[in-house]
């Protein structure tokens, strides 16, 4: 008997299992039927919660547009935040409450905010500007070498970031503000050279150009090293 089942075709070998398991397939089948409504309930949950995140933060966001003169404070963008933590939309308010809290002034605040984001949502498409949020917060703070290490970090360790220009610009000038001129330099030239055409870009040559005018001694030293394929300057 089990030479003639072993040569039955493999749909009628499943259909010789299922008449001898009827009742652990129908089981089987019952609990397969209930994980997948599971899953699409959890899918649909949050799909809704996403939606209602987005419309929170629409509606703190437009307070500007309803109200001339008026507009959104970090605690609006907080609620929202606390109400959708594991929404992309939540993310967006948090990040935009550090962003308020810096342009009111307040940097501490904005810190904390900024780095609660880098805390929470380190794969979001957003760190960058979260990163650099920290260090400028630092910055205006006058907490120059923090602000300096944090800088160096998201250039030196997330090169791809947007906002990497920005931190190159921001590094250039505490090293000039340092009296490290070379370093501050080589920030600019880089800056200038990738984007020469850019408002950055053209702000970087100026700065450059200043730099050199004060310290005529950069410009010689590049003059006698171009033979080693040195970035050559030209004399402002």
């Amino acid at each position: 008997m089990s030479s003639e089942v072993a040569e039955l075709p493999l749909s009628h070998k499943l259909w010789a299992w299922f008449e001898t398991n009827r009742r652990q397939a129908v089981w089987g089948s019952a609990l397969v039927v209930v994980l997948g409504l599971i899953i699409w309930f959890v899918v649909w949950q949050q799909g809704e919660k996403e939606v209602n995140a987005s419309e929170a933060l629409s509606k703190v966001s437009s307070t500007g547009a309803t109200m001339p003169g008026a507009k959104p404070d970090a605690s609006a963008y907080l609620k929202v935040a606390a109400a959708y933590p594991k929404s992309s939309a939540g993310a967006r308010a948090l990040l935009l409450a550090a962003g308020s809290y810096f342009v009111e002034g307040k940097y501490p605040e904005a810190k904390i905010q900024f780095e609660r984001f880098a805390r929470e949502h380190h794969d979001s498409p957003f760190m960058g500007q979260a990163l650099l949020g920290i260090a400028a917060s630092l910055d205006a703070q006058g907490k120059t070498n923090e602000a300096l290490t944090a800088y160096k970090d998201l250039v030196e360790h997330h090169p791809g970031e947007n906002v990497v220009p920005q931190a190159k610009f921001a590094l250039a000038r505490i090293y000039e503000a340092q009296g490290k001129v070379e370093l501050s330099r080589t920030q600019y030239e880089d800056l200038n050279r990738a984007d020469a055409y850019g408002s950055l870009g053209s702000e970087a040559g100026m700065r450059l150009e200043e730099l050199l005018a004060r310290n005529p001694q950069l410009l010689e030293k590049s003059n006698t090293t171009t033979n080693t394929g040195t970035f050559k300057l030209q004399k402002p």
